[in-house]
């Protein structure tokens, strides 16, 4: 009842229920980012991402132990968004072996180009494939080889044929510098020298004294791994020894 003895109205004036409300701004679906201030990357950009975060996760653990939690989670994306770019995990850790790969004998590369003669270039191959530190690229190395054993993917089988052929190329090219400098003893065979069967030979010893050193069986130092396999280059080319 109101003071002059009419019933109370059972409804407000809008104006007076309007009043006792708190305003409200209204908004629209929620979003964790303003859709001005994101910004989406290029596909390529983040496949690069994922890759990246990829190869250390495979020098830790092994090939065969990265999953795709794994790598989602190194990246810092979520499952979905590493699923979305890549088919299956293989193809992360092709695409991760290949980058790591491509890097190292990349850097072998820039290091012997920087040599003053071919001989010095060779000598210092050799000293760079046999490190301390190089024990993780070869671990890698051969679990990337084993993986292709194990699959059927076409396309992977062919990228590693295709990362054997550059490694074989860079060998012989190197080989050919030191032929083509004379920086033979009357001893050696010098320009007779087969050069591509003297690169399958330098690169299957590489690898089987890699093999060796890893396995430790039985055991190898880096310093022996390098003099074996610069003795070997010294006979095949007839190049003159400079160290011990």
């Amino acid at each position: 009842m109101t003071a002059s003895g009419r019933p109370r109205s059972t409804e407000e004036p809008k104006e007076a229920a309007m009043a006792t409300k708190s305003p409200r701004t209204p908004r629209g679906p929620r979003r964790a980012v303003a859709a001005a201030d994101r910004t989406r990357q290029p596909t390529e950009v983040r496949r690069r991402l994922i890759v990246e975060a990829a190869v250390p996760l495979i020098g830790e653990r092994g090939y065969a132990s990265v999953g795709v939690r794994d790598v989602a989670a190194a990246a810092g994306v979520s499952v979905g968004t590493v699923t979305y770019h890549f088919g299956s995990v293989q193809e992360i850790l092709s695409e991760a072996m290949v980058l790591h790969i491509e890097r190292y004998y990349t850097a072998l590369s820039e290091a012997a180009q920087r040599a003053t003669s071919g001989a010095e270039a060779l000598r210092l191959l050799v000293d760079a494939l046999f490190t301390e530190d190089t024990d993780r690229h070869w671990r890698m190395w051969f679990d990337y080889w084993n993986a292709g054993e194990q699959g059927t993917d076409e396309a992977f089988a062919r990228g590693q044929g295709e990362r054997y052929e550059a490694w074989h190329r860079q060998i012989r090219a190197l080989a050919e510098r030191a032929v083509a400098d004379e920086e033979f003893s009357a001893a050696g065979t010098g320009a007779g020298t087969d050069l591509d069967g003297f690169t399958v030979r330098f690169a299957a010893l590489a690898d089987g004294l890699a093999l060796q050193r890893l396995r430790q069986a039985p055991p190898l130092s880096t310093e022996d791994a390098r003099r074996h396999l610069n003795r070997f280059v010294e006979t095949e080319l007839g190049l003159r020894a400079t160290g011990p």
